[in-house]
């Protein structure tokens, strides 16, 4: 990317690495963290591999400052905005051993375990096992398998080496500790955010008000989270941002809040508590979400980006529209001279209005989603079913998504509400397919009429992830697959069966 191209930014880009801080100008709004780190700063350990986010040789750790300890995340630099790290702190894999040149326990797992092959892939793998290691330190937990997959879910290995990885990261903890520091960051990072910049060119506002006031004096102003596929806008599409609003630390959106009927999720709250938060009460929703991404991911992207996004293969509208889920979109709104906040809520199958496209006004954001809680008293009998077809088991797109929440009394089906994805030009609503179950005993005869009326429902098309036949098929087939699990037959999961 060539800064003379853009308008020069108003305020420097600074952040805490090898003990000091960093300080850049001129960083354009979207040049890349992987583009500043290589070339900028001529910091190469980190590495280019796909620039899509999806192999995970670029992953590098970033931390911010929590009630007075770091939290510590991987993200891939290929597809991360340069400018969303500023006030944190950053580790790339040339930053982990001591100055004596002592290896960090996480390299010395390695070694011992011989995870290394070709080592384009390394420095990622490192990275990961890196913010793994700082989180279960942290938490007092062993890393087990389980939990090491997890961590490396975002990192491919072309020599598939995956067994010796995970090995070390099983056994990085019996190497002798190394602590981090925390004491002088947090207090570097504390300083940055006393003095936050006011950059025109990439604005991140800390509050909802601040967030809704930049909105509507830039509407035209590229909104963004976790970039997780606006960086994809950059790296594959070659397009530019001139401007962007950040909308990652505003406070207000990156809450979870529980109330009696419903929780509301924030804007900003990444996709990996934002499914933890959906699975308290429905723990199916689990492993949907393990497959939802790779680690990294999931830490970076947001569920709002996600639905603000509208893709009719994302993977988390399916599952939402089953839930009842609303959308609150927020403006500033001036009326007779003053200024405030309104609101309104939308029934996520009515936001969208066409491929990519939705209901937000120039000078709206998506604030929060809010999906109504379990009510057995209510709603009696709920079961919730979510499937995911998609080319690879791991870290995939979907080609085929549908989810599928009943609730019967005495075999009778009481309440149903059904989302697809990948099946039309938007996540889609099953409203024929509900009509048909409704008030229908829940039996194989009933079953067989719906899956019928489903297929004949959409008209998905045919692209490089399968054939338009292969989707409706795959519709009728994962609704034979719900009522099989509804109605207590065993082993009809890959999980179960593993």
């Amino acid at each position: 990317m060539n800064p003379t191209h853009h308008p020069v930014t108003e305020t420097p880009l600074r952040f805490w690495h090898r003990n000091a801080m960093v300080e850049r100008h001129h960083v354009p709004p979207d040049r890349t963290l992987l583009d500043l780190l290589r070339e900028d700063l001529r910091l190469t350990a980190t590495k280019e591999g796909c620039g899509a986010g999806d192999c995970g040789a670029c992953t590098v750790v970033v931390a911010e400052a929590v009630d007075g300890r770091l939290q510590y995340r991987a993200v891939n630099s290929c597809i991360k905005p340069a400018h969303a790290i500023d006030g944190l702190a950053l580790w790339t894999a040339a930053d982990l051993a001591q100055l004596d040149g002592t290896l960090h326990p996480v390299q010395r797992a390695m070694v011992t375990c011989h995870g290394s092959q070709c080592g384009f892939c390394t420095p990622g793998f490192v990275m990961s096992l890196f913010a793994l290691y700082q989180r279960s330190v942290a938490q007092g937990q062993h890393v087990d398998t389980h939990s090491a997959h997890q961590a490396l879910s975002g990192n491919l290995c072309r020599c598939t080496g995956y067994r010796p990885i995970v090995q070390a990261a099983c056994q990085m903890q019996a190497q002798s500790t190394h602590a981090v520091d925390e004491a002088p960051i947090v207090a570097a990072l504390a300083a940055l955010s006393a003095s936050p910049g006011a950059d025109q060119n990439y604005q991140r506002p800390a509050t909802l008000k601040a967030l809704l006031q930049a909105r509507a004096h830039h509407p035209q102003a590229q909104l963004i989270a976790g970039a997780t596929d606006a960086g994809l806008w950059l790296t594959q599409g070659l397009r530019r941002m001139p401007q962007i609003i950040d909308l990652t630390r505003v406070a207000e959106l990156r809450r979870v809040e529980t109330y009696p009927q419903h929780i509301a999720i924030g804007a900003a709250v990444n996709l990996q508590d934002a499914f933890e938060a959906l699975a308290f009460e429905r723990p199916v929703i689990a492993p949907f979400g393990e497959r939802f991404a790779g680690w990294p991911v999931r830490q970076s992207g947001t569920l709002g980006g996600n639905v603000a996004n509208g893709s009719p293969i994302g993977d988390s509208m399916p599952l939402l529209i089953a839930l009842g889920a609303q959308v609150v979109l927020m403006a500033w709104r001036t009326e007779r001279g003053q200024g405030r906040a309104v609101h309104r809520h939308v029934p996520l199958e009515k936001f969208y209005t066409g491929y990519r496209k939705n209901l937000l006004a120039a000078d709206e954001v998506l604030a929060w989603i809010v999906v109504p809680r379990p009510d057995p008293e209510r709603n009696p009998g709920e079961w919730l079913g979510a499937y995911k077809v998609s080319k690879r088991q791991e870290d995939d797109i979907s080609a085929v998504c549908l989810a599928v929440q009943l609730h019967t009394t005495d075999g009778r089906i009481t309440g149903v509400r059904i989302g697809a994805g990948g099946v039309a030009a938007t996540p889609a609503r099953a409203v024929q397919t509900e009509a048909a179950l409704i008030g229908q005993v829940w039996n194989e005869a009933t079953l067989k009429k719906a899956q019928v009326t489903l297929q004949q429902e959409f008209s998905p098309l045919s692209d490089l992830r399968a054939s338009a036949d292969y989707r409706r098929q795959m519709l009728g087939q994962l609704l034979h697959r719900a009522w099989l699990e509804s109605t207590g037959h065993s082993n009809v999961r890959l999980e179960a069966l593993a």
